[in-house]
């Protein structure tokens, strides 16, 4: 869904409205191949490793939420990471009533596009999720959009669900900000985690699904590739697909 209030606001667009802007120079890019279509990304950056993570406990589950711009390309990354046991597209930041696509587009319902990741800390710790999210997942300089997506409800956030989880995410982006890893400040927020609304099933799995899609061409593969290059040992092939219970 499409709103705008003037001509000096930007315009609020869904990932299907992002995908129509951007079909023409993907079907030119994929005319040269894969790595072609990925060289039209936004550039990826190497993030240090965190230097306060968490201490894997006795329990091999537990939840991560990170928002950063459309759920496809988030959901996409994180289902090729080992040691992750789900990950599910959809809403946080606001309230149930509200967590529905239509109203989320509309960049009025304080919900943001967001992931919620199960994972095993024993094989991937939070702090490893957090540098893969800051690394290849999404742009953290980029305040309330995501390359061709505009609005709050693209913006960069974490919704820690644990007081240590709070604690690391605080201090990595303050340890990000010190050693200047972007060029520019980044501005991905610790906002209070209030519940999680998974997106309609038709969202779900969106990437792996549509792999030909022209938005997924241009914006979410290359992320695949940045993922595998950056992160090897963690990376699986074969995507960890979300299955409705």
């Amino acid at each position: 869904m499409n709103t705008t209030s003037s001509r000096n606001q930007p315009v609020r667009r869904s990932c299907a409205a992002a995908l129509r802007l951007v079909a023409i120079a993907a079907v030119a890019a994929a005319a040269f191949g894969y790595q072609h279509a990925a060289d039209s990304a936004e550039p990826m950056t190497a993030v240090p490793a965190p230097t306060l993570d968490e201490t894997p406990a006795a329990l091999h589950s537990e939840i991560a939420v990170f928002a950063g711009g459309c759920f496809w390309g988030m959901q996409g990354v994180f289902e090729h990471v080992a040691g992750v046991k789900q990950v599910t597209a959809g809403y946080a930041g606001g309230v149930a009533a509200t967590a529905h696509y239509e109203m989320v587009g509309t960049g009025l319902t304080g919900h943001a596009e967001s992931v919620r990741i199960v994972y095993d800390p024993a094989q991937v710790t939070y702090g490893r999720l957090l540098q893969i999210f800051f690394s290849v997942a999404h742009n953290p300089t980029e305040l309330n959009f995501q390359g061709p997506d505009e609005g709050t409800q693209y913006r960069s956030a974490i919704f820690p669900t644990s007081q240590q989880q709070q604690a690391i995410a605080s201090a990595y982006i303050a340890q990000i900000g010190r050693a200047h890893v972007f060029a520019a400040p980044v501005v991905t927020r610790v906002e209070t985690f209030h519940g999680f609304y998974p997106a309609e099933n038709y969202h779900q799995n969106y990437l792996e699904l549509h792999p030909d899609a022209p938005y997924i061409v241009v914006n979410d593969l290359p992320k695949i590739v940045g993922l595998k290059r950056m992160f090897p040992a963690l990376y699986r092939t074969d995507a960890l697909l979300w299955r409705a219970s």
